[in-house]
């Protein structure tokens, strides 16, 4: 997803719903969230849905944001007690001097996806090496520049042994406008995210080539969840509850689809069907989680540094504490 704190260079922009805030009884503790939206996600919305929260005490109250700089600058400013950005973006807050700190993943994996027309016949990446090979019509793949959308379909190029230029990238800025050139047939594939790669799946017989888990790491993240170092120093009881509040979600996804998607349905999160969220769900490839694979992570940085896409010195290592999660998923 996306890397620069841009309004156009966000899948969330695709939805603009908003889930009824929970408020604050004398019982529960008040805990904001910002937030985008893309399938990883989910365990947020089923938590609030679920009162999973509420049964750890806490009344959580989500925000969206149709930019996830705006969604950084909210944490820092201490408007936001979490938020859940592209995994990119707390390195941009901690080059900045942004004192944030990386807790998890938001939950689930394979959210990034490489899609292909079903016309194209593809089913991997292996297929479109063959189709290069064989002289095939040059295909088109639709990315958001500068970013890892842009960086998967590199990475994949390069281990089936193609290179960039085997394709036509085709450069786009707007997530929804790249959406709907692969819908009109105007590009041959898409890298997206879930569920809106699914939904292609689903009801245009589109097909999935590869996605982030197998370009990088099984459990490579698309979007992490961040706080402060404050609020990890002050309320370290709060943190933990609400990471439980997580796994709270995750297993009510884990283990009855059924039931989660009821509760999606009730606070309407994501437009599409309960159809295309039942694909993206049971087409994972891991349950869902949270401990990322930070090294995935630095690889991905890295890469997107060598690029000319990210600028600082901020490693991984640096901003991402998993401690917690890694005991509390024991």
């Amino acid at each position: 997803m996306a890397i620069r704190p841009t309004v156009s260079s966000l899948g969330a922009a695709l939805v603009v719903t908003f889930a009824l805030p929970a408020h604050a009884s004398q019982d529960l503790t008040a805990v904001t969230v910002g937030h985008l939206v893309a399938l990883d996600m989910a365990p947020l919305f089923v938590g609030v849905e679920s009162g999973c929260f509420e049964k750890q005490g806490l009344a959580v109250d989500t925000r969206f944001f149709a930019n996830p700089g705006d969604n950084n600058a909210a944490l820092a400013g201490g408007s936001l007690d979490f938020n859940i950005n592209p995994f990119t973006l707390p390195f941009f807050a901690a080059n900045s001097g942004v004192p944030i700190r990386v807790l998890a993943a938001a939950g689930g994996w394979g959210v990034m996806e490489v899609i292909a027309q079903g016309e194209s016949k593809l089913d991997s990446m292996e297929d479109l090496k063959e189709h290069v090979e064989s002289d095939g019509k040059k295909l088109s793949v639709a990315v958001l520049q500068g970013d890892t959308l842009e960086l998967i379909m590199v990475t994949e190029l390069a281990r089936v042994g193609l290179s960039t230029e085997d394709v036509d990238f085709i450069y786009f800025d707007d997530l929804l406008a790249m959406v709907e050139a692969f819908r009109s047939g105007d590009v041959d594939m898409l890298s997206h995210i879930k569920p809106y790669t699914s939904e292609m799946v689903e009801n245009r017989g589109a097909t999935m080539i590869t996605n982030n888990a197998t370009a990088w790491a099984e459990k490579a993240p698309n979007t992490v969840i961040s706080t402060l170092q404050s609020t990890l120093d002050e309320e370290p009881e709060m943190v933990e509850s609400f990471m439980n509040g997580m796994l709270c979600a995750a297993n009510i996804i884990n283990n009855d689809v059924d039931q989660a998607l009821e509760l999606l349905d009730g606070g309407n999160y994501f437009r599409v069907s309960e159809d295309v969220l039942r694909q993206a769900f049971t087409s994972a490839p891991q349950p869902i989680s949270f401990n990322p694979d930070i090294d995935s992570v630095q690889f991905v940085v890295d890469e997107l540094t060598s690029m000319g896409y990210v600028s600082g010195t901020t490693t991984a290592e640096d901003i991402f504490r998993t401690d917690l999660i890694e005991s509390l998923e024991q």
